[in-house]
């Protein structure tokens, strides 16, 4: 992995980078964006040790090239990198979509797809940019790759070494079984943070109510500072199941509104219970 190219040095791009700078697992990172306030940080940081000069070489020369943009940008990243792949380069994403990755990688990789394998590292926080990039990111964190029959096993097996020499637990799972699970567990939820705040500014009060607000509503709302762009892009690509999750979600308010209207407190103490009982239980 004597050189890796990174598109996106934010938190995840940045926070890979160090990680592989404190192994040791590489001798040069050159950093690409469309922030250079953001690549000037990232120097300065010790991040990267170059940005692109000309890409069009550095690209031909990559060992890895890691595209840790907002899942909207990565077709025309392959685009672009595409023309100047050599046969040793492995490519690898960190979006929170997969299906619309790999549906991308395959139409513009062609027969070059075998060198792609789709990554999405479970870890970060509402913050981004090259600033809040730190090595130990990865520790003990899961992530998600998703080879299928046509990657090459030293695709998987190099971005396989990476991860691990991050500190995460890697595991392998399908695109469409990946978009899936975490269009409840993780798109969802921000899907909820994101309403509820943006209700809370249309109120006539809003300024009252949030002046009021203590640390539950922190704990709950901590997501919707998570940058609005990148999320935007996870909803339109995960859109077929965040709809179903939306749908389900509506079932369980209107349960819940029902109750309470007839004043059915058995039925709210047992939704409580069940929900507090799992939280506990996944939490140890």
């Amino acid at each position: 992995m004597n050189k890796i190219l990174i598109f996106g040095v934010g938190l995840i791009g940045g926070s890979i980078a160090l990680s592989l700078k404190k192994t040791g697992l590489t001798s040069s990172i050159i950093g690409v964006g469309r922030n250079q306030d953001n690549l000037n940080d990232a120097i300065k940081l010790k991040i990267i040790d170059h940005t692109s000069q000309d890409l069009d070489k550095n690209i031909a020369e990559a060992n890895i090239i890691i595209i840790a943009t907002p899942v909207a940008q990565i077709p025309s990243i392959l685009k672009i990198i595409q023309p100047y792949l050599s046969s040793h380069t492995i490519i690898t994403d960190v979006g929170s979509t997969k299906t619309d990755v790999i549906e991308s990688a395959r139409e513009i990789l062609g027969q070059q797809y075998s060198q792609f394998i789709g990554g999405h590292p479970i870890a970060g926080s509402e913050k981004h940019g090259a600033m809040a990039a730190h090595s130990d990111l990865f520790k003990n964190k899961n992530v998600i790759l998703t080879p299928d029959q046509h990657s090459s096993l030293r695709a998987k097996e190099m971005i396989t070494t990476l991860w691990k020499n991050a500190g995460a637990k890697v595991s392998y799972m399908s695109h469409i079984d990946h978009d899936k699970i975490f269009s409840t567990i993780s798109h969802l939820p921000h899907l909820l943070a994101f309403s509820l705040v943006d209700m809370i500014t249309q109120r006539s009060n809003a300024n009252e109510l949030l002046q009021y607000a203590a640390s539950g509503f922190k704990d709950f709302t901590r997501i919707a500072a998570s940058s609005p762009e990148m999320w935007k892009d996870i909803i339109f690509a995960n859109k077929k199941f965040i709809l179903e999750d939306i749908k389900y979600f509506e079932n369980q308010m209107e349960l819940i509104n029902d109750a309470i209207k007839h004043e059915d407190e058995k039925k709210i103490l047992a939704l409580f219970k069940n929900a507090s009982k799992t939280r506990n239980e996944w939490s140890q």
